[in-house]
């Protein structure tokens, strides 16, 4: 058996102390949250064949939610629903002329106007293993854009071949490094983009030529996360420069919204390949910081925990990622207890409820043992 036909997947909420019964209500009232609580999702129907996420806080759709409601939905076997976000996704997000051709808008108003026609990395590797394991579960349609794996093999082709041969434009991952750029034309990342257990799946499934470069970015991405992370606290900024250090532009040098996902994929990537002694470190460094911190006190920290002032916009979403960065530890006393945090939080309320919201349904996939790579058993 190799690591993609991984058949058991931890379920830390059992190991905490909860009973299946909770557990599942658990993951269906974080799915209704965002699918179909009038109050609170941020999922829709549009016509007979589209759907969107909508950034509540932000009233538009961008790639980021349409990758992650992809995502969800093929986990949660909802062929129905990732149908309709990738239809409309294809359909107003693509662009199909200049420099960004192939590429997806990274924001679009919600009629489908595209508000900006630059993409942002972190939806295009979403959206093609959301792609990936679509047609692993449900197999491949014949039409157009419901060929799944077709669809994924090309989008990561132009993801690191555009601007060969004279092509305008520029690749998604640095073709000397190969680490995932924060956007094409520019030569910095963001921690929290890295999820080498994604590239591990598109090494295994790109085109042929294409398979070597994954293998390399598999690797630079486990040497980037830790290389990010400050060696005491465990924390990441936004932005990085490629040796790891904090980039400051735009002020997004801090540990900080986008920078609390990289827990989250520290997580996933020990629980489908195998726990690492560096990511176990992090992780701890982290939960030591926050350990008996309340949600109310988080806040913008420079990433050696200087305190900033500034409260945290995503509490919930940090506390999430936290709790799900638990799957690269063995259970113990500080790991239990933030998990048990987690599980007694619920989904967030009010307008900024997308971000937080998104976290946090993955973190109760992931931790519930159901966020997987395939579904032999």
């Amino acid at each position: 058996m190799t690591n993609l036909e991984k058949k058991t997947y931890r379920n830390r909420f059992s190991e905490a102390g909860y009973s299946d019964e909770a557990i599942q209500k658990k993951v269906t009232a974080a799915w209704d949250a965002i699918f179909t609580d009038p109050e609170s999702k941020f999922y829709f129907n549009v016509g007979d064949d589209m759907g969107y996420m909508v950034d509540t806080g932000n009233t538009d759709v961008r790639t980021e939610g349409q990758s992650y409601g992809m995502m969800m939905a093929v986990q949660m076997d909802r062929q129905d629903i990732f149908d309709r976000i990738w239809n409309w996704t294809e359909t107003y997000m693509r662009n199909h002329e200049g420099p960004h051709k192939g590429y997806f808008a990274w924001h679009c108003t919600l009629d489908g106007e595209k508000i900006h026609v630059g993409p942002a990395p972190d939806g295009e590797e979403f959206f093609a293993m959301a792609l990936f394991l679509a047609s692993k579960r449900w197999g491949d349609k014949a039409e157009k854009p419901f060929n799944y794996s077709e669809q994924a093999r090309e989008l990561l082709s132009i993801c690191i071949h555009k601007g060969e041969n004279g092509e305008e434009g520029d690749p998604m991952w640095d073709p000397e490094n190969h680490l995932i750029k924060f956007i094409p034309d520019c030569d910095f990342s963001d921690p929290s983009y890295h999820l080498p257990h994604f590239y591990e799946h598109f090494a295994a499934w790109s085109n042929e030529e294409d398979k070597d470069f994954w293998k390399k970015a598999v690797k630079a991405s486990r040497g980037y996360i830790v290389t990010s992370a400050h060696p005491h606290t465990g924390m990441n900024p936004e932005y990085a420069h490629y040796d790891g250090t904090p980039n400051p532009v735009n002020d997004h040098g801090d540990f900080y919204s986008d920078a609390y996902r990289m827990a989250a994929n520290i997580g996933l990537d020990a629980e489908w390949f195998g726990k690492r002694e560096d990511y176990r470190q992090i992780i701890e460094n982290l939960l030591r910081f926050f350990d008996g911190k309340e949600l109310d006190d988080y806040q913008k920290y420079e990433i050696d925990g200087t305190e900033t002032g500034e409260p945290s916009l995503h509490p919930i979403g940090l506390l999430a990622s936290n709790a799900m960065g638990t799957l690269a530890l063995e259970q113990s006393e500080l790991s239990d207890k933030v998990v048990r945090q987690f599980f007694e939080t619920e989904p967030r309320t009010g307008n900024r409820r997308y971000y937080d919201n998104g976290l946090y349904f993955f973190a109760v996939l992931a931790l519930s043992g159901q966020y997987r790579m395939n579904w032999n058993n």
